[in-house]
Order: structure tokens, then C-alpha cells, then sequence
């Protein structure tokens, strides 16, 4: 896997096939496989870049915090150095979503249609900001052995956790990997990240938003009403699983991209 250098840091990224470029963001606290079977259908028909986000996978160097316009930033430089001219399809999922938003703040002039999975444009309430913040001192002082065991049921619908045991280990080994200091900024940049829900309406490209039924974190009514207040968005929901659809279900997840991308 190709690493680039965007300033302070290496970033890991796989940048596969040709054609219109799609973006996929990660989500927290995973890195870029959890797009595995995604890139693997995309890239036949696309050029697919799915990076490793500062402090994740492949790519270290996160500390103190690392804020959604930071991400979105390296995203911006990853591609200038993959040369990519042409406006992407930037696909997010989750923590990937909320950098989306910002990636829009700041460089819409690069984005031709957005993928908003599993994610909200709300900022967090001011109790789950300081839970995320007590999370982030805790996972420094003590390391993150046991985050996996605490976000898989909130990741996975239950029918996924006892019938996909290969998904779940892919999820575990993924979050066992994250460094502490990487994890711990991504929560505190999280904490304090802006609320997007006034702009939904300045958001005019073609934007698909994909959820899971049971998705216990953005359910899909709150998934619903974002879509409604964006200009050209429509809002697909996957049946039968929670808030990791490309990996829960993910020739669902995949029919719904290639329809969009063909648009």
C-alpha cells in the first residue's frame, strides 16, 4: 500500500482503477478496509482512492486533536499529490460523513456528488461531547483494549453479530489496531466539530445518503430528514442491518452506489 506525504505525515492509501475518481472516507475508529468490497467492485468501473485517516491504519502522527477540517485537509493534499483534477464522489461513512461536510466547507469546488453513510450533519449534544472528551483521557491513560468490545453492538445490528463472525473479527482487528493517540484526537475533534445542518440546503450536488434499518447511532428517520432538507439527495435504506452497511451488507450497498454513479 502506497504511502504519500502530505506535509507533516505519511498517509496510507490505495488509489485502484481508472476513471471518474471516487473518495471513500473511513469511519471511526477503522481504517480503510473497512471499504474492502466496495474498491473491489469500484475500481472496475472507477478510479477508487481510500486513504488510512491521520492516526489510523497505516497512518500515524495524530496527537492533541485532530479536527474534521484537519482530515478534510489531508483528503484535499492526498489528492493534489494523487493528481486528481477532476471534482470527486466523496463517499463517507460515520466520522467519514462529518469530515464530508467539512471537505464541502472548504474545497466544494472538488466534489461532483457526495455518499453520506451511517452519519449525521448535527453536532454532538454537549453530554456526548464531554463523553467523548472523557473517552479520549481515558483511552490515553489506559490505551484502547477494550474499545472494540465497546462499539461493536453499537456497530452492528444483532442479526450481523451472531451470524457474520468474520465481519465482526474484520471490525475487532481494525479497532485493535488504532493507536491510542490517534483515537483519542479523532474523539476530541469530533467533539468539537460544527454543526452542518445549515448548509444541508447550500449542498446542490447529486448526494446519495445510505443508512442501515436498525442503525442505533443515525437512525434512519434522522438520515431521512437530513436528505430532505438537501437540494438533489435521496436516501436509501438497507434492510436488516445497523451502522456499518458496507461491510453488513455490502452487494446492497454496492447496487445502490452503482446506480448512483451512473447517474
Amino acid at each position: 500500500m502506497p504511502s504519500i506525504y502530505v506535509g507533516d505525515l505519511w498517509i496510507n492509501v490505495i488509489d485502484r482503477g481508472m476513471g471518474s475518481p471516487v473518495l471513500l472516507v473511513h469511519g471511526f475508529p477503522l481504517d480503510h478496509r473497512m471499504w474492502n468490497e466496495q474498491i473491489e467492485l469500484l475500481s472496475t468501473r472507477h478510479r477508487v482512492i481510500a486513504p488510512d485517516l491521520r492516526g489510523f491504519g497505516g497512518s500515524f502522527g495524530a496527537a492533541g486533536t485532530t479536527t474534521m477540517a484537519r482530515f478534510a485537509d489531508d483528503l484535499r493534499l492526498v489528492l493534489d499529490q494523487l493528481r486528481v483534477d477532476e471534482p470527486v464522489a466523496f463517499c463517507g461513512l460515520s466520522m467519514g460523513g462529518y469530515i464530508a461536510f467539512e471537505f464541502w466547507r472548504r474545497h466544494s469546488v472538488r466534489v461532483g456528488s457526495l455518499v453520506l453513510c451511517d452519519t449525521k450533519s448535527a453536532a454532538d449534544a454537549p453530554e456526548a461531547a464531554r463523553n467523548r472528551r472523557l473517552l479520549a483521557d481515558r483511552i490515553l491513560a489506559a490505551g484502547a483494549d477494550d474499545l472494540a468490545d465497546l462499539m461493536l453492538p453499537k456497530l452492528l445490528a444483532p442479526a450481523s453479530i451472531n451470524n457474520q463472525p468474520q465481519t465482526v473479527e474484520r471490525i475487532r482487528e481494525m479497532i485493535v489496531k488504532a493507536e491510542a493517540p490517534g483515537v483519542a484526537a479523532a474523539l476530541r475533534g469530533m467533539a468539537e466539530r460544527a454543526d452542518s445542518t445549515g448548509i444541508l440546503g447550500e449542498i446542490h450536488v447529486p448526494t446519495l445518503c445510505i443508512v442501515g434499518e436498525q442503525d442505533a447511532i443515525t437512525p434512519p428517520d434522522e438520515m431521512q430528514e437530513m436528505a430532505a432538507k438537501m437540494p438533489n439527495a435521496t436516501c436509501v435504506i438497507i434492510p436488516e442491518v445497523g451502522h456499518m452497511t458496507p461491510m453488513e451488507n455490502p452487494h446492497a450497498v454496492n447496487d445502490s452506489l452503482l446506480a448512483f454513479l451512473r447517474l
